[in-house]
């Protein structure tokens, strides 16, 4: 007995399985068809859990042994329509021979179901053995890169280590190098400082065979230069040799007596003129023993005495350069070898 649909609309009647059959089916009309969903539907329980397998395997979160098949009956109409699954891109290899083995699998369900959807971070006895877990796909990649990016500071640590250690060695280097050239230099330097001592005391000492000092047995009174009322002009103009009257005056060098006399406040006065044109100015002598003439280094000449504007007897030596102005006996005389 069959229902009424309006019955059946109102919940009235007794629901009962529809099996269509080509009588039942009434022909399609105008321009009506199915429209295929969009990337194919598989036409059995396989092709849909392959499809399932290929949708998470693209996110790299589970295999295809994590999702259950799913079973899902069309109408044969429908069915028909549909493309085969093998026919789909990059299904064929997947899905390969689905006759069934032994233990009632189809080739391409287990194909499916053995292998890992990535292979990264996937050692080759898990995947040979089919076992990979997503998650532990994601620690391997973790545990990966935080390895490689303690590697990567160790490795930037250590160069940054040896180049400051090769920095350092070179600094210490260049200071050891700066230091030897600095004790080096030290070196040289007293070294010829040394030797020009030497040789200017060697010059000195031939000097001092050649000159002679004006007397003996004196003390030194007044320099030249020295300041005071008793001079004229305000200023000494010699060095004072203070000694006894009598006491011989010597010429300090070989030369030619220019002048010898009365001279005013100089008392008796003898002038040695030297080769070079230095004249050597004798002032206040008791007697004159020559008063002409060449005379040789050393050699007497006068007397130590008072004459002329004097506190007491001494000897009164001024050095006069060629072009008439007076140096400091002093100095003179120790660039001649000699020591006052």
């Amino acid at each position: 007995m069959q229902n009424d649909p309006a019955d059946l609309i109102r919940g009235e009647g007794n629901w009962e399985e529809w099996n269509p059959t080509e009588d039942s089916i009434r022909p399609v009309r105008g321009k009506h068809r199915v429209a295929k969903q969009r990337g194919g539907i598989a036409r059995s329980s396989t092709v849909l859990g392959v499809g399932v397998i290929a949708a998470v395997g693209a996110g790299g979160i589970a295999t295809a042994q994590d999702k259950p098949a799913v079973s899902i009956s069309l109408p044969d109409a429908i069915t028909d329509s549909l493309p085969d699954a093998k026919s789909l891109p990059g299904m064929g290899a997947l899905l390969g021979d689905d006759s069934d083995d032994d233990s009632g699998v189809t080739t391409g369900e287990a194909i499916v179901a053995a292998t890992p959807l990535t292979t990264a971070g996937v050692s080759t006895a898990d995947a040979q053995q089919g076992t990979t877990d997503a998650s532990e796909v994601l620690r391997a990649r973790i545990l990966q890169q935080a390895d490689q990016q303690q590697a990567a500071a160790d490795a930037e640590a250590k160069q940054t280590a040896e180049s400051a250690a090769a920095e350092q060695a070179a600094a210490e280097a260049k200071g050891q190098q700066d230091e030897a050239k600095a004790d080096a230099a030290e070196k040289k330097r007293k070294a010829e400082e040394a030797a020009e001592a030497k040789a200017e005391a060697k010059r000195l000492a031939n000097l001092a065979a050649s000159y002679s000092l004006p007397t003996s047995s004196y003390t030194l009174t007044s320099t030249y230069g020295q300041s005071g009322a008793m001079w004229s002009s305000g200023q000494h103009t010699g060095l004072d040799f203070a000694a006894p009257t009598g006491t011989p005056v010597k010429a300090v060098h070989g030369g030619t007596i220019k002048s010898a006399g009365w001279s005013g406040s100089y008392g008796y006065r003898i002038v040695l003129e030297l080769d070079d044109g230095t004249e050597i100015w004798y002032c206040h002598l008791s007697s004159m023993s020559v008063t002409s003439g060449n005379v040789g280094t050393g050699e007497t000449i006068g007397n130590v005495g008072a004459t002329g504007n004097v506190t007491g007897p001494h000897l009164h030596l001024e050095v006069h350069t060629p072009g008439g102005d007076g140096v400091d006996p002093a100095s003179w005389l120790r660039g001649k070898g000699l020591s006052v």
